[in-house]
């Protein structure tokens, strides 16, 4: 009879309430919807990402990108919440095992003569005496209905789910850190340009001038000129505007107080690297946020193992084992021993609802995780196809507006020489000026958004690939790499 007590209890011990964690399966196609020139790579997935950004092969880029990942107050919080989350399940681990405690008392105490009898044959008498007690106490949760595993099961999954926010804080940090350095970048070549477009206003302005001194044109040639020249010494302010937002935006992206920031103009090239796209299941592995999902519903699912054990009798080991005596010379002599053993077990018979209702919530908290795990999954697969098809979209855009600057030199060339040839009207000037710069502008602005829509890709695509060789700046680019995603966030 005994032995089947026994039984019975072990294998209640083995079951846990609660469903066991699945992963749900999720609709993903075989491949990118690519065009030329790209094509499907095969990166090394299972190797660690490391700092992407060197690939654009931009020292300057690289030394904010470390300023923000030591400086970022943001990253910080990432981490601090990560350190909470292991902490939790430190102690969510510790109710695996006895709960051990040690106990001492030493009062001096009276005790009441008028206090209610034991028995009528019995006098009280008032006694005034020492108490002194040394006790050892164990405490230790028999865990039948798995509450413990599930919660073990649920502070894992969290903190994994931790781990992976904190791959993704940095993710996106050096993601913003990247386009707000690029938007910058490009300003600047947009100053340039406008720089460039108002040398040349001026000079035009002196010769229409000197023609007009000379009574060979008139003063709306001057007039016309002087307002393109006005007009486009305005836009210098718009765009100088611009700039410094985006060098505001790096200051605090890099934890530096915005007024005691500056970063000087620099016109150098830069060109986005190749980037390996893989196939569109890699995508789930390598984002940390579609991790941090996967992770929560995991925490979700443990969540109703332990609201479903509260259906079940709570038992309870606690032994007990000390001395006591009225004198502290004879605490530890053989008399003053004194212990306890015994199983405590309570059951819920009425609540009014209250654990099924608790039941339901964490149900109800489980199907919110997996609808949100699809919804980071489907973002996951728009972004990366947007990224696909806007950086081919935009380096064709690319070559497109440089053979359009060309053109417009050549137009305002000839409308300048027919003009001075008295040919044409100095309004025709006037246009070909106005579409240089205008065609200028388009180009710089082309070349910002080509280097954006990579940054983009390559977080959309979950990071960098270690191991894989890229050509950036006329140098070979080969990255050092962290420990990886997966180790990091423990996932399964």
């Amino acid at each position: 009879m005994r032995g089947a007590a026994a039984a019975a209890l072990l294998l209640l011990a083995a079951c846990a309430a609660g469903p066991d964690y699945q992963k749900p399966t999720v609709d993903v196609p075989v491949s990118w919807q690519v065009e030329q020139p790209w094509r499907e790579a095969t990166p090394a997935d299972a190797e660690a990402k490391g700092p992407w950004w060197r690939r654009f092969g931009d020292a300057g880029l690289d030394r904010l990108q470390q300023q923000a990942l030591a400086n970022s107050p943001t990253l910080e919080l990432a981490g601090a919440r990560l350190a909470q989350a292991r902490a939790t399940l430190a102690a969510a681990d510790a109710a695996r095992y006895p709960q051990l405690g040690l106990g001492a008392r030493a009062s001096r105490l009276k005790i009441s003569a008028n206090r209610p009898l034991t028995n009528y044959a019995a006098q009280n008498f008032s006694t005034v005496q020492n108490d002194f007690a040394l006790s050892l106490n164990a405490s230790y949760e028999i865990d039948l209905a798995g509450r413990v595993q599930r919660s073990v099961e649920g502070a894992t999954a969290s903190a994994a789910q931790a781990a992976a926010d904190l791959e993704n804080t940095r993710l996106l940090l050096t993601a913003d850190l990247a386009s707000a350095y690029f938007n910058l970048r490009a300003t600047d070549t947009e100053l340039d340009v406008l720089s460039r477009s108002i040398a040349l206003q001026r000079r035009a302005l002196e010769l229409v001038s000197a023609r007009h001194e000379l009574g060979a044109v008139s003063g709306l040639d001057v007039a016309q000129q002087q307002a393109l020249l006005d007009s486009t010494l305005a836009q210098v302010d718009v765009v100088r505007r611009q700039r410094a937002q985006y060098e505001h935006a790096i200051a605090t992206l890099t934890g530096t107080p915005a007024p005691s920031f500056t970063l000087a103009p620099d016109l150098r090239p830069i060109t986005p690297p190749p980037i390996p796209l893989g196939v569109p299941s890699e995508v789930l592995e390598r984002r940390p946020d579609v991790a941090a999902a996967e992770r929560a519903m995991a925490a979700a699912n443990a969540q109703i193992g332990v609201a479903r054990a509260a259906f079940y009798p709570s038992v309870m080991l606690a032994p007990v084992i000390g001395v006591d005596s009225r004198m502290i010379e004879s605490l530890f002599d053989a008399p003053s021993l004194l212990w306890s053993v015994g199983v405590s077990a309570t059951q819920v018979l009425f609540d009014g609802g209250r654990i099924r209702a608790n039941v339901d919530f964490a149900q109800a908290g489980h199907a919110a995780s997996v609808a949100s795990y699809r919804r980071v999954v489907l973002t996951a697969m728009q972004e990366a196809e947007d990224g696909i098809s806007g950086l081919a979209a935009l380096d064709r855009a690319v070559s497109q507006s440089q053979a359009a600057v060309a053109s417009a030199r050549r137009v305002l060339d000839m409308a300048t020489a027919r003009y001075e040839g008295g040919a044409s009207t100095y309004l025709d000037v006037i246009s070909a000026q106005q579409s240089l710069l205008t065609v200028e502008r388009q180009a710089a602005q082309l070349q910002g958004q080509r280097l954006l829509v990579a940054v983009f890709l390559v977080k959309a695509l979950g990071g960098d690939w270690c191991g894989v060789e890229s050509r950036s700046a006329g140098a070979d680019v080969r990255t050092d790499c962290p420990a990886p995603l997966r180790r990091v966030a423990g996932m399964r």
